[in-house]
């Protein structure tokens, strides 16, 4: 895909990855880890990685964050949104294209899962200054291990399908 088309498209991903972010951020998720979220927009970013590589991953993922900022005007959810989405897809470039043959986009999608938390909770232990914020980690851990599968079992379908039915050669 090149050139308007490929433009096209990633602009859709990061307007869908806008609107999984907004809607996940008004969804009251009664989780036994305050603050956990389900991670919907990280499918847009995994499934952008995988059809058009890791440039183009890192692009929609940072003009997420900052139309996100945008449109709910919440500013300091800034350093959050982009230090998880920025570490998140280096880890999973990095597992994905080294470990691809152990993990399927699964495994890549719970470790790009633990590394969002783990940039978030740093994030959060220098603006606070206290780095006893880290406690917290082990419990957000345990809940990436759901929420990365979920994302990465949507990836899979979503990837087979776009694949399949558009025909078209991504990466």
């Amino acid at each position: 895909m090149k050139g308007l088309k490929k433009l096209i498209f990633l602009s859709l991903l990061v307007s869908l990855g806008l609107a999984l972010s907004v809607i996940e951020s008004m969804m009251p998720i009664p989780f036994v880890a305050p603050g956990a979220k389900l991670g919907l927009s990280n499918i847009v970013i995994l499934i952008t990685m995988v059809l058009f590589g890791f440039k183009e991953a890192l692009i929609v993922g940072i003009l997420k964050s900052f139309v996100f900022i945008l449109v709910t005007g919440s500013v300091s959810s800034l350093f959050y949104s982009l230090s998880g989405s920025i570490l998140s897809l280096f880890t999973m470039y990095l597992v994905f294209t080294k470990f691809s043959k152990v993990f399927s986009l699964i495994g890549v999608s719970i470790f790009g899962a633990i590394a969002h938390n783990f940039a978030q909770i740093l994030v959060a232990s220098l603006m606070m200054k206290n780095f006893r914020i880290f406690s917290y980690y082990p419990i957000l851990m345990l809940t990436s291990l759901f929420t990365g599968y979920f994302v990465g079992l949507a990836s899979i379908y979503i990837v087979r399908n776009l694949k399949k039915h558009m025909k078209i050669h991504f990466y």
